[in-house]
């Protein structure tokens, strides 16, 4: 038997198939458009590639917010996500009607923190798994597992503080709370207030300094409410050059020693991290959880 895995994220989707040992099989990438359209193909992609190898349970790690609560009837139902076309398809449904296993749902950062602590370790108790992407989310893993919350934490839309160094004229991009740290740090932020995307932006741009100020008072944010062992900063935006040290910097003036495990800054380049599975975290972790739900039958 096999384990479908999705990561179903803003701009693509990642599709796989695993064997019961957890060897990933195939997968396919597929752009995220129209949901009818987008959600045939994932359908086709399984029927195709599964007829020697049926299909036994579905993980998926979805872009949000969707509705990670089990016990509800719009179990796996995006909610008010700034995907307008998206909002009120249910993933869990969509794919269980076609392969009529189980399905698993929960968000696309929650199931990368999975991955990032099984790939850990017993060492690192407590994970924190932050993607900065087209959106800023965050999962959290204890002990090798997720918070069991009926509802996911939005510690994206926490409001930062402005920074001295930001254009006065800039409300922030979104569209629910104009500054809070997506607002002001996602992607599309960067796009609106630099009028392109942040891969374009040259190392050496004024933006760079702007996202590590926003992105450090999220991480001192985040040790201050969870002292993780590890923090894991994933996304597009954390692939430019330069950006773990300001950061990490940064991060330490603002915590102003206060946390003793931190105090010394060299202690934060081996807490404040990026992914040690690079972009297969989230299809990594949605096996994950596809396989939990298989074992609990």
């Amino acid at each position: 038997m096999a384990i479908a895995a999705i990561e179903a994220g803003g701009t693509k989707f990642i599709c796989a198939l695993f064997d019961e040992g957890g060897r990933e099989q195939i997968r396919v990438r597929i752009e995220t458009g129209d949901p009818s359209r987008t959600l045939e193909e994932v359908r086709t992609f399984f029927l195709e590639n599964s007829t020697h190898d049926p299909v036994s349970s579905v993980g998926i790690g979805s872009f949000g917010p969707i509705n990670v609560d089990p016990d509800s009837e719009d179990y796996g139902r995006i909610l008010q996500t700034p995907k307008t076309a998206w909002i009120g398809v249910n993933l869990r449904t969509a794919i269980q009607s076609v392969l009529a296993v189980p399905v698993s749902v929960e968000t696309d950062v929650n199931v990368a923190a999975l991955a990032e602590s099984e790939a850990a370790g017993e060492a690192v108790q407590s994970l924190v798994y932050v993607t900065v992407g087209t959106g800023i989310g965050v999962g959290i893993a204890i002990e090798g597992r997720l918070l069991p919350l009926r509802r996911h934490p939005e510690i994206g839309h926490i409001r930062p503080r402005r920074s001295p160094g930001e254009q006065a004229a800039f409300a922030g991009a979104c569209p629910y709370h104009g500054d809070c740290l997506e607002g002001v740090a996602a992607g599309p932020a960067m796009r609106a207030r630099w009028g392109q995307s942040a891969e374009t932006l040259p190392p050496d741009h004024e933006a760079w300094d702007l996202e590590a100020d926003y992105l450090a008072q999220g991480v001192a944010t985040l040790m201050l409410s969870f002292s993780p062992d590890r923090l894991v900063l994933g996304g597009g935006v954390m692939e430019q050059q330069g950006m773990f040290e300001r950061i990490r910097d940064e991060a330490h003036r603002l915590l102003g020693g206060y946390l003793e495990y931190v105090s010394d800054r060299a202690v934060l380049d081996r807490i404040v991290v990026p992914p040690s599975l690079g972009g297969d975290a989230g299809i990594r972790g949605a096996y994950l959880i596809g396989r939990q739900l298989d074992r609990s039958r």
